[in-house]
């Protein structure tokens, strides 16, 4: 019996401890598009992501995976028209409200185009991006063509995965099946389907701040943010000190700062899209949402270059938050 093309790829990553390796970057890239292709069984599927996880993936690995990936992404969303800021929105909340959802759609109220994307739900008691936005009176995309009117009438989008890279949708929920995240949790965050001049990108883990810098690195990306966001999602804490790392103007940025603004709170700990309106509406106020909104837009004012420095990029987030038209949502 002939043994199939992909054992290769699971017998690198599963000899015994003195003969297993790391793949090289053309050989994760190899592997990814035969899995893309469909040409990969599920046993093996299982088999290949545990493994990486218990190595842990290396930017190289990362790298071949996006060089497999990101051909497909540009593909299918040829027809997207420009967008300033790449979204990935894959954790969910648990804890806290989504104030990021505000500071994209202030964004947005300011001509920074913004594409969100992510993936199905596959972590219990947690709410995702595509169940809030109804909520807030903005549309989840079923099609590419629907992302590009969502664009021109909102300024920003949400697009499923399926709807770009679907066989990676497909991975994310075997988390049901394998228990454990898997590397698809970082490539799909790193993926910036609609080539954005910025991306940028959160982490649950400071960990894997070194693998997503390195392997967009390798894959030539010339700006990307990274930061530890409240519960892995894009939103900076007001309540704690946030390290900036990434690559700034095609050159490793080792690390900016924003110090906390409030003490330390307590989260509410059920996530609400209509707490979120009457903030955004004026109806209450609520300082640690106000604060995560004013500081997360100031990361992407300053990425983006509409000011010289983090401290003047929340000077000007701050003031644009004071004169949002309250009636948007």
């Amino acid at each position: 019996m002939t043994e199939h093309a992909f054992a290769p790829f699971v017998r690198t990553l599963g000899r015994g401890k003195r003969a297993r390796r790391s793949l090289t970057r053309e050989e994760a890239r190899e592997a990814m598009q035969a899995i893309l292709e469909g040409e990969v069984e599920d046993i093996q599927l299982g088999a290949f992501l545990m493994l990486l996880r218990v190595k842990e993936e290396t930017p190289d690995e990362l790298a071949g995976f996006l060089d497999a990936c990101r051909p497909a992404c540009y593909q299918a969303l040829g027809e997207l028209p420009a967008v300033d800021l790449d979204w990935p929105s894959y954790a969910g909340k648990k804890k806290h409200h989504p104030w990021y959802l505000l500071a994209t759609v202030l964004l947005a109220a300011n001509g920074i185009r913004t594409l969100l994307h992510g993936g199905p739900a596959h972590t219990p008691n947690r709410v995702y991006t595509d169940a809030l936005l109804p909520k807030l009176g903005l549309p989840v995309a079923d099609t590419v063509t629907q992302a590009q009117a969502h664009l021109e009438t909102h300024g920003l989008a949400y697009l499923p995965l399926e709807q770009f890279c679907s066989p990676l949708s497909r991975m994310l929920t075997l988390r049901h099946f394998l228990g454990l995240r898997s590397p698809i949790n970082t490539l799909a965050r790193s993926l910036n389907p609609a080539q954005a001049p910025l991306s940028m990108q959160s982490v649950f883990h400071p960990a894997y701040i070194e693998l997503h810098q390195g392997a967009a690195t390798l894959a030539g990306d010339q700006d990307l943010l990274l930061f530890k966001g409240e519960g892995g999602e894009l939103e900076i804490r007001p309540d704690a000190r946030t390290q900036i790392q990434g690559i700034r103007h095609g050159q490793a940025l080792q690390s900016a700062v924003l110090d906390s603004t409030i003490p330390r709170q307590t989260p509410p700990g059920a996530p609400s899209a209509e707490t979120l309106l009457k903030v955004w509406r004026g109806e209450t106020c609520d300082e640690y949402g106000e604060q995560a909104v004013i500081s997360t837009v100031a990361v992407a004012l300053w990425g983006l270059d509409k000011a010289d420095s983090l401290q003047s990029a929340l000077k000007e987030a701050a003031a644009l938050w004071e004169k949002r038209d309250k009636k948007r949502l």
